[in-house]
C-alpha cells in the first residue's frame, strides 16, 4: 500500500478547550437568508507508533468553527519577517497555499488580512503568475516565497500564491485569508512543494502525519495536529483505510443500502467543503427517504422538531460502518427550519459514483491523514 488514511471515532469531550470560537452573526445571518431563497451552497480525498503524538517535533493548533454553523475551521498562520498573520482554511481537497494580498483590488478582498511583499525582509518574487479554483471560488495572482510559521513550525522559502483578484463568491463561507493545501503533492502548481511536504522534507515533524479533531460545540474546541496523533481525542482504535488514489484523499466505500450505493463507490474526505456531495440520484433517494414531507417544496428543508426522528445514515468504508445521526447531518438554520446537508451534484468526475465527505462528517470522526 502506498498511501493510508485512518478514522477513529471521536471522543465527545467536553473539557476540551483550545481557543473561544467568535461567532460572525452578521455573516450567520446571510447564510439563513441565501439557504431559505435558493440551494446556496452548491457543491463545486500506515503505520504509526502507538505513543505518537507527544514528540517534540509534534504540534497541535486550535481551529475556529466560523459562523457557529460548521461551514469552515480556520486557523492562523504567519508568513514573512517580521510574521504577518492570517487566518487560513486547512484543506484535504487542495495542495497550494495562497493568501490575499495588498494588490488585491477585488470587494472580497477588503475586510481581510492581505500580505504586503514589501514589508518582509524575507519575501522573494518567483516571478509567475498564478490561477487556481477551488471549491467557493477562484483567485489569480504571482507565486512567491517566505517564511512561514504554523505554531512553533518553522518552514523556510515556502512556495505560496499571493492573491491579486478573488471571485465574489469565493468568501461566502466567511472570514478567512488564504487556504493551506494538505492534498497528495500531485497536483500543486508547478515548481512549487505543498507546505505539509515541506514540513516532512526537512524533518520539522517526527513522521509524515497529520490530523483533525473537529468539534460541533459552539465554544474552544476543534484542532489540527501534524507529526502525529494526540491520542486524548478519540476513543476506541483508529482504523487504517488505503488510499485508492493519491491526488486527493480517496478510499473506497463499500456496499451501502439500497437508497444509495449498492455496488459500492469511491469517496474522498474534504476538511474545506461543510457537505456531504455525491451525483443527484443517491442523495435525492436518501432526501426522499428521511425527509418525504419537505419544508418549503424543498428536499433539504425540513422542520427541526421532524429531525428527532430522522434515522442515522451508515457509510461503509473499508468493511466498517460509519453511522451519522441526524445531530450531524442537520443544521439548524432558524428555531423551526432545519437543513439537510446531503447535496447532489454537480456530478463529479469519475469512472465510479464518488462522494465528497465534508467537515460533517469529520465532525462525527477523528481523522488523521498519513502519507
Amino acid at each position: 500500500m502506498k498511501w493510508l488514511v485512518l478514522l477513529g471515532l471521536v471522543a465527545l469531550l467536553e473539557c476540551i478547550v483550545k481557543i473561544p470560537i467568535k461567532k460572525k452573526q452578521a455573516l450567520q445571518e446571510i447564510f439563513r437568508v441565501k439557504i431559505l431563497t435558493k440551494n446556496f451552497l452548491q457543491a463545486k480525498a500506515y503505520s504509526l507508533s502507538d505513543n505518537s503524538g507527544l514528540y517534540q517535533s509534534f504540534s497541535s493548533h486550535p481551529l475556529r468553527n466560523i459562523l457557529n454553523m460548521s461551514m469552515a475551521y480556520i486557523s492562523n498562520i504567519t508568513t514573512g519577517t517580521p510574521p504577518q498573520q492570517f487566518q487560513v482554511i486547512f484543506d484535504t481537497n487542495s495542495s497550494d497555499l495562497w493568501v490575499l494580498s495588498v494588490y488585491c483590488p477585488s470587494s472580497s478582498c477588503s475586510t481581510n488580512s492581505k500580505f504586503n511583499p514589501s514589508q518582509s525582509s524575507t519575501f522573494q518574487d518567483m516571478r509567475r503568475t498564478i490561477n487556481l479554483s477551488f471549491g467557493s471560488g477562484r483567485m489569480s495572482g504571482y507565486l512567491g516565497s517566505d517564511i512561514v510559521r504554523i505554531g512553533e513550525l518553522f518552514v523556510p522559502w515556502q512556495a505560496f500564491g499571493l492573491s491579486t483578484n478573488l471571485s465574489r463568491e469565493a468568501m461566502e463561507y466567511g472570514p478567512y485569508d488564504g487556504i493551506l493545501g494538505l492534498a497528495y503533492p500531485s497536483f500543486p502548481t508547478d515548481g512549487t512543494s505543498p507546505v505539509f511536504n515541506n514540513l516532512n522534507n526537512r524533518r520539522v515533524i517526527s513522521q509524515p502525519v497529520f490530523a483533525f479533531y473537529l468539534s460541533s460545540q459552539p465554544e474552544n474546541s476543534s484542532v489540527v495536529m501534524f507529526g502525529g496523533v494526540d491520542h486524548a481525542y478519540y476513543k476506541g482504535d483508529l482504523k487504517w483505510v488505503p488510499v485508492t488514489q493519491a491526488c486527493y484523499w480517496h478510499m473506497l466505500m463499500s456496499h451501502g443500502t439500497v437508497m444509495a450505493s449498492s455496488d459500492g463507490c469511491q469517496a474522498f474526505l474534504d476538511t474545506g467543503s461543510p457537505l456531504l456531495v455525491s451525483p443527484s440520484e443517491p442523495v435525492s433517494n436518501i432526501q426522499r427517504r428521511i425527509n418525504p414531507r419537505p419544508n418549503q417544496d424543498d428536499q433539504q428543508m425540513i422542520s427541526c422538531n421532524n429531525t428527532k426522528t430522522l434515522p442515522p445514515v451508515v457509510f461503509t468504508i473499508y468493511s466498517i460502518n460509519y453511522p451519522m445521526s441526524p445531530q450531524y447531518y442537520t443544521q439548524e438554520i432558524s428555531q423551526d427550519l432545519c437543513f439537510i446537508s446531503f447535496q447532489g451534484g454537480p456530478e463529479l468526475m469519475s469512472s465510479s459514483e464518488t462522494w465528497l465527505l465534508g467537515t460533517i462528517f469529520l465532525r462525527a470522526y477523528f481523522s488523521a491523514f498519513n502519507q
